[in-house]
């Protein structure tokens, strides 16, 4: 081997253990710092909330030879109810929508509402003082879908309600108390209210003269709405509104309480039963003799089906 080629085998030893040991020290001194992490930040809690359930039950019954009669039926009532709320700490404001229909169909006779609903509800509450009370606005809104008749035979229905005939609309202002996280107590002493009824012939029902399509009222209103978990599967809840009308004997209170119970039977299926109660000195209902007087209404419904929900939803 000439000198000139055992010259450049050692310069190349000697350049790689140069780099060998550069590369090491660079190791050393790129351990001992920390690369940043390029996360994004989590992102802001929304001050909204919303959510809906979805109610759906269904019955059919049929008969072949069978001894001891009955009528084929098919039965099937549906429910939505969706809400939205927004809170900080000095304010909040919550709306609910419910909307729900049902029928019975008798074939053979004829098709038979059994439920019929559509309310909104609108709540603003400013903080007034402490952590409980709240200066609030109240609105209420209700009426039904479809036309509702009282049937004196299969084939005879007389007409007693319809959209719009009744409906009812209030507007309160107030105090919004909050002992409880489930219980909220409303009174409005400034209360204006109003029944609309469209359909001429149903106004004396309503209380509404036979030329007057809106009657209005202004009184003092309150409200009380609760929910509670009884059991592990069983919630509950009720909310009662007492109104008292200062411009036509404000001794008669007007009183509506609705009231629910949910057994949650999976992630699909549930049982409740729902109850309201209606006491209106304007409305007139006949009894068997056909005397017309201001009486306690009250229905009952009872149902096994299907039930979702979406979003947060909370009763």
């Amino acid at each position: 081997m000439s000198l000139m080629a055992v010259h450049a085998t050692y310069s190349q030893e000697v350049r790689k253990t140069e780099m060998s040991v550069g590369h090491e020290l660079c190791t050393v001194i790129a351990s001992k710092f920390k690369v940043p992490q390029l996360t994004p930040p989590p992102p802001k809690p929304s001050n909204w909330k919303r959510g809906a359930l979805l109610d759906m039950g269904l019955t059919q019954t049929s008969f072949t030879n069978w001894a001891a009669g009955g009528n084929p039926s098919l039965a099937m009532n549906g429910a939505v109810n969706m809400y939205a709320n927004y809170a900080v700490k000095t304010l909040f404001w919550e709306s609910r929508l419910q909307v729900a229909y049902g029928f019975i169909q008798q074939f053979g006779a004829q098709n038979k509402k059994s439920d019929d609903k559509f309310i909104l509800d609108s709540k603003f509450g400013y903080k007034a003082w402490g952590d409980k009370f709240y200066f609030s606005t109240l609105f209420n809104f209700k009426s039904q879908l479809v036309n509702g008749y009282n049937y004196t035979s299969d084939t005879t229905r007389v007409l007693v309600s319809g959209p719009f005939s009744p409906a009812y609309a209030s507007l309160g202002v107030g105090i919004d108390y909050r002992p409880l996280k489930k219980l909220a107590i409303n009174f409005s002493p400034l209360t204006g209210s109003m029944t609309v009824v469209n359909k001429r012939t149903l106004r004396t029902r309503y209380g509404n003269l036979i030329d007057q399509k809106v009657k209005l009222k202004l009184g003092a209103q309150l409200k009380m709405d609760y929910s509670a978990k009884l059991f592990k599967r069983i919630d509950l809840i009720t909310s009662a509104t007492f109104f008292s009308d200062f411009l036509d004997d404000p001794q008669n209170l007007m009183v509506n309480w609705d009231m629910t119970l949910t057994s949650k039977l999976n992630k699909f299926f549930s049982t409740n039963i729902k109850t309201n109660l209606i006491y209106d000195d304007d409305i007139l209902i006949e009894d068997s003799k056909g005397v017309a007087a201001p009486r306690i209404q009250f229905k009952e419904i009872f149902t096994f089906g299907f039930s979702y929900t979406f979003g947060e939803f909370k009763k």
